[in-house]
């Protein structure tokens, strides 16, 4: 099991769109991320910042692949253009942040 956290900037005036849009989360987009194992997964914000934390099995790589190949992620991922501002660094994966502690 892998534990990662990464960021996302929200463009600024969208934040409340952006909160709507996960208080109607989608259960099959859900279902989607159980499914690739990603468990215990939350999402923080600060001002347009998001913080986002999950536990994936086997890792980060192979979980979040296989959410990537779903059509429910492509939906997901159209109807956040015009809210999120940046999600993915220039290599095109995640914007990790990381690890420096942590206590079981």
């Amino acid at each position: 099991m892998q534990r990662i956290c990464f960021l996302m900037t929200v463009i600024e005036g969208r934040e409340k769109e952006y909160q709507r849009r996960h208080d109607e989360i989608w259960p099959e987009l859900v279902a989607a991320l159980r499914d690739a194992g990603v468990r215990n997964y939350s999402l923080f914000r600060r001002g347009t910042t998001v913080i986002a934390y999950a536990e994936c099995e086997p890792d980060a790589a192979t979980a979040f692949g296989k959410v990537g190949a779903t059509e429910v992620n492509a939906r997901w991922s159209a109807w956040f253009q015009d809210v999120l501002a940046e999600h993915l660094g220039p290599d095109g994966g995640l914007i990790e942040a990381a690890e420096v502690w942590h206590m079981d």
